[in-house]
């Protein structure tokens, strides 16, 4: 009898065990900025694999980090290139088991092996692109875009029409750029430079200061132009066919989102299932449609620009890569301080 009972125990300890572990590996919690997923292709994972996905989305890759470090975990985190660095820098997210990534040979090739994790050692690419102007081309010369680059926001013949994207990074890169200086630039003189031609912008030409209301304000004609992310970009030309995209040559932001794993996620295989699922083919291409922004898979990419995709003709899709004046961002805290305190000063400025 004793042994039946033991028996028994192990029977009803293996199955609590078995459920609590089936309950833990049934779920998978997503962080990642807002509208940067397609609804249609969660509920495909989620039927595929019977995993109940959570999506959290945030503002800002610094808001993220912030909640990161207030204790919050999810499995899988999406943050731009610069964060990711800082991440890895300070040990938040987890080195990655590659034989578990199966569809990393599906994977554009210019958006692997990035400066912020040489070897993909951490991080899976989500979305990629770069900044530009989206301009309306029935009201801003397009000659005077591609001879003026970023100056052409200076250009007082545009007063009053022009977004300025609420950025703090991407609004002092482009002053950089358009000054003939590093993006990544620590040289006081420099910073205090593109401080100055910001200011003169904000002095004289009359700007909105805008996030993503820029999106569907240069859709429906409400401004001329303004700095826009190549993927709200490709969004805006394809709801307004007169809506156009110029990346400056004198040099702009090439930036890649990855998924990363948290250093103290729950649901550590199902995070690797999602990464594989999201970058095959059919989701990716779902995905990318949704979204607007550059497939990180490389036929979808060929597949939506060509003839007959969703984003044929549409200069945005498709933005140049790894050109000499083109930089990635990197992760300089000092940096980040003062210029946050001259944006302000900037944006204060009528």
């Amino acid at each position: 009898m004793k042994k039946l009972l033991s028996i028994v125990l192990v029977l009803l300890l293996a199955s609590a065990c078995g459920q609590k572990g089936s309950e833990e590996s049934s779920e998978l919690y997503i962080f990642l900025p807002g509208e940067y997923i397609s609804d249609a292709a969660i509920e495909q994972f989620e039927e595929e694999y019977n995993v109940k996905t959570y999506i959290t989305t945030f503002e800002s890759n610094e808001s993220m980090y912030t909640k990161l470090l207030g204790g919050t975990v999810y499995d899988i985190i999406i943050p731009s290139d610069y964060m990711i660095e800082r991440l890895i820098s300070e040990k938040m997210v987890q080195e990655l088991d590659k034989s578990k990534l199966t569809n990393m040979n599906m994977i554009y090739d210019q958006v692997l092996n990035m400066d912020f994790d040489p070897d993909n050692s951490y991080s899976v690419p989500y979305f990629w692109g770069n900044v530009g102007i989206c301009y309306d081309s029935t009201l801003v010369d397009q000659k005077d875009v591609e001879t003026e680059g970023w100056n052409v926001l200076r250009n007082t013949k545009y007063k009053g029409m022009i977004y300025m994207y609420d950025s703090i990074r991407d609004s002092f890169m482009m002053a950089e750029k358009a000054l003939g200086y590093s993006m990544n630039t620590d040289n006081a003189d420099e910073i205090n430079a593109s401080y100055e031609w910001l200011l003169d912008i904000a002095t004289n030409m009359e700007p909105a200061y805008v996030t993503d209301e820029a999106i569907d304000g240069l859709a429906n004609g409400e401004k001329a132009m303004g700095m826009m992310y190549s993927g709200d970009a490709a969004y805006i030309i394809s709801e307004n066919d007169k809506m156009a995209f110029w990346a400056p040559t004198e040099g702009t932001n090439y930036f890649v989102d990855a998924m990363v794993i948290h250093k103290d996620a729950k649901n550590v295989e199902n995070a690797y299932k999602f990464m594989n699922f999201i970058i095959d083919y059919d989701p990716a291409y779902e995905n990318s449609t949704f979204v607007g922004y550059s497939s990180v898979n490389a036929d979808v990419l060929k597949d939506l620009s060509s003839a007959g995709g969703d984003f044929e003709g549409n200069d945005a899709y498709i933005p140049r890569n790894r050109n000499a004046k083109d930089e990635v961002f990197h992760n300089n805290e000092d940096v980040l301080k003062t210029i946050s305190e001259l944006w302000v000063k900037v944006k204060n400025t009528k």
